[in-house]
């Protein structure tokens, strides 16, 4: 542990995750934190299974092409309730705002909550507002929780990935990660590019209608999709090999990467969801994925081994195999 917080641990790579393990989960540990998912699972002694969720978003900057601080904050929340196999139901929102910001700006944002919340069915019930001294807060920073209903025969979590199962994405990478850097950096492309900030909710309930077997969902948001994988296979200690050439990457964003000496595999994405699933039934849940909007382009990347437990591997397009480890620094700071 270091002696003082750094950016990085907010990163959601291995310094997020060293203060986890080493700091927060041994003072608040109860078997439901435990299972260290997006998504609380609590069980009622009527039965029925919530999903439950808490966020904050900090994102700078506010307003990006694709979305803003609010969108992001709706989607986020609704996107880790999804990720169990939810259904969303109901969110708080609450405010922590710098005294000097805009009433427009703060209207813009609410309203942006309010329509995709009223898109998705969500409803917001509870809330709360703070404000702070000038300087205190660079603007405005926004807290959700949201709870949901998980359905009965789902059992969606990231330790139940086993050998043999196929590792899917949703879509391209990068996309949010390289939006927000180009509005915050003032860089150009010849074709826009926007955030994929996106409710997947939609999209999660279409694949488990398809088959309430998936083993694991997760959204691939701070650290990308290198520290989503390793996730997932420390929760479900298997080893995960992924294929360098199947990975969707657009143009402009591996351009940007090339330019940068990014990787990414590494970049946020708020619109994209990575699936691991039963083969017998990887063919219904892509077709599925592919059916829906937001899951048109969605691939097989990889599959679960046997091998390597807890580490993830990646076939390079040369032929060669490379260990894809936790994002360790800050590559990105305030994307989410």
């Amino acid at each position: 542990m270091e002696d003082k917080i750094l950016l990085a641990h907010g990163s959601g790579g291995k310094l997020s995750h060293d203060l986890i393990e080493k700091l927060f989960l041994p003072h608040f540990d109860n078997p439901i934190l435990a299972r260290l998912d997006d998504s609380a699972l609590i069980e009622l002694e009527s039965g029925a299974r919530l999903a439950f969720t808490t966020d904050s978003y900090v994102v700078s900057p506010l307003f990006f092409p694709g979305g803003d601080i609010g969108k992001l904050a709706i989607c986020g929340t609704i996107n880790d309730l999804s990720m169990s196999g939810a259904k969303p139901l109901y969110m708080s929102a609450s405010f922590i705002i710098e005294e000097g910001f805009p009433v427009a700006d703060l209207e813009r944002i609410v309203l942006s909550m309010h329509k995709v919340a009223e898109e998705c069915g969500v409803k917001i019930v509870a809330g709360d507002t703070k404000v702070v001294g000038e300087g205190a807060a660079d603007g405005i920073f926004v807290n959700t929780t949201g709870m949901g209903l998980i359905p009965e025969g789902v059992y969606i979590s990231g330790a139940n990935a086993q050998p043999g199962d196929m590792i899917m994405v949703s879509g391209t990478l990068g996309d949010h990660g390289i939006a927000i850097m180009s509005q915050r950096e003032g860089l150009e492309f010849a074709s826009s590019l926007e955030s994929d900030c996106a409710p997947l909710h939609e999209l999660a309930a279409w694949m488990v209608e398809a088959s309430p077997e998936i083993h694991c969902l997760r959204d691939p948001t701070r650290g990308g999709l290198a520290t989503t994988l390793n996730e997932l296979a420390l929760q479900s200690q298997a080893g995960f090999l992924i294929e360098e050439e199947k990975i969707p990457v657009r143009d402009e964003v591996r351009g940007v990467c090339e330019l940068l000496g990014l990787d990414p595999l590494y970049l946020a994405n708020e619109g994209k969801l990575v699936a691991v699933v039963p083969p017998h039934v990887a063919g219904k849940v892509l077709q599925a994925m592919r059916g829906h909007p937001y899951g048109k382009a969605s691939l097989v990347i990889g599959q679960v081994l046997a091998d390597h437990p807890g580490r993830v591997i990646m076939k390079t397009r040369l032929g060669a195999h490379r260990l894809v480890e936790m994002a360790v620094g800050e590559l990105l700071p305030r994307i989410c």
